[in-house]
């Protein structure tokens, strides 16, 4: 079981999670430092406006929440995990020099620190039934090395859930709960999503169930270390640790998006907060449902995104697009055609504005689909076709993305 976590990086801004375990934390550091429409009749959009008697100033539209909370609240689910962890054999034990631990030598865990060897560990997130027979999404490192994890409902049942598959690349997993007529969340359009619109989460932060928060998208397309796969949506809503797998809402009531990490400096909330795309999640569900695994493709080159200079001196007029700077032999882009200080532009006519985006369009294809690239190369534009690939199944290691 991934132990659920959130941390801040030591000496520098780091990537955290919104999961949360008790009395555990980790740190991260980034490179260089380093390292969710139309309202419906069942979930209308309510406006209300205040403004001051005396005030000049027109009237500020704020959001009704209350309507979303009371239609789909019952649909996000706490999530509790239980499970071991494996220490190396040659960790080092932070309790062997320390005389804090000298009284507490030879009693068992956690009257002293644990040895070598597994050690239990629990952790907490949130999560949201998508279908009334009980398929439930959440965060992969929610539920990472669990042994038994239980879903428990607003209305207190609990269920021991299954876990039918979890991929690390998209930190995506679903469970299964054996229950009927649940109720669910609506499922939204993340595309058709704007900076600036209004969103809340609903999860469990430290333990608090069903905990409400609000604010806006603050940008699209976030790519962040060790997550290449998924172009986050990034909101200012707070996120802390627990929250980790809970829904976003649009003020339609629709899931656009899965909380998942922050951007930390001190562990808590800072006001950077990230979710997965919901339309990414769904990909990995229907994967996972009918195989039990999800897979990724891969295109097999290193690329880096764009300055102005790099931009002047390849003749090109924006600092746009993707510079392969290393291909994978044997690999689909090698048999494309594709070279070392080739620029990919578009991918399947879609503008690449960076490194990021590159490889998250690519980590949303399949193994084996058609994709169209539009390269430059040498003052030349280039259209080329590559049969994409697999990607190597992620580890199950810590990304560095810090989830947790």
């Amino acid at each position: 079981m991934k132990r659920t976590r959130i941390a801040a990086a030591v000496a520098a801004l780091g990537l955290a999670t919104a999961g949360y375990l008790a009395g555990t934390h980790s740190s991260l550091s980034l490179p260089g430092a380093h390292a969710a429409a139309a309202a419906t009749t069942t979930a209308p959009v309510v406006v209300s406006t205040a403004v001051a008697p005396s005030s000049p100033a027109t009237a500020a539209a704020l959001p009704d929440i209350a309507g979303i909370v009371q239609q789909y609240g019952p649909a996000v689910v706490n999530i509790t995990t239980s499970g071991t962890r494996k220490v190396a054999a040659d960790e080092e034990d932070p309790s062997a020099e320390d005389p804090f631990f000298q009284f507490y030598r030879g009693l068992p865990f956690p009257f002293r620190a644990p040895q070598r060897g597994a050690v239990p560990v629990q952790g907490q997130g949130s999560g949201f039934i998508v279908s009334a027979d009980g398929l439930v999404l959440t965060n992969a490192h929610v539920v990472r090395d669990a042994t038994e994890v239980t879903v428990k409902l607003t209305d207190r049942r609990e269920f021991r859930a299954k876990v039918l598959g979890s991929d690390p690349a998209t930190d995506v997993a679903v469970l299964k709960i054996d229950a009927k007529d649940l109720p669910t969340v609506r499922l939204g359009d993340p595309s058709r999503t704007r900076v600036g619109e209004w969103v809340a989460a609903i999860g469990s932060p430290f333990g608090f169930e069903n905990t409400v928060t609000a604010g806006i998208v603050s940008a699209k397309g976030r790519s962040l270390p060790g997550d290449s796969a998924v172009p986050f949506l990034q909101t200012d809503v707070a996120v802390n640790p627990g929250n980790s797998g809970g829904p976003l809402f649009n003020l339609a009531g629709e899931v656009v998006g899965i909380n998942a990490q922050i951007f930390s400096r001190s562990g808590g909330y800072q006001g950077l907060s990230f979710a997965i795309p919901i339309d990414v999640a769904l990909r990995v569900k229907d994967q996972i449902v009918a195989t039990g695994r999800a897979t990724h493709a891969r295109l097999g080159v290193a690329s880096q995104s764009m300055n102005q200079d790099l931009a002047t001196s390849f003749g090109l007029s924006k600092p746009d697009g993707a510079l392969v700077s290393e291909v994978v032999p044997g690999s689909a882009a090698e048999r494309a055609g594709l070279k070392a200080g080739d620029v990919v532009l578009k991918f399947n006519g879609k503008p690449v504005g960076g490194a990021g985006e590159l490889a998250a369009l690519v980590g949303q294809s399949r193994p084996g689909d058609r994709a169209e690239l539009e390269v430059w190369r040498r003052g030349t534009r280039l259209s080329m076709g590559a049969t994409l690939g697999e990607a190597p199944r992620a580890d199950a290691r810590e990304p560095r993305g810090g989830r947790g």
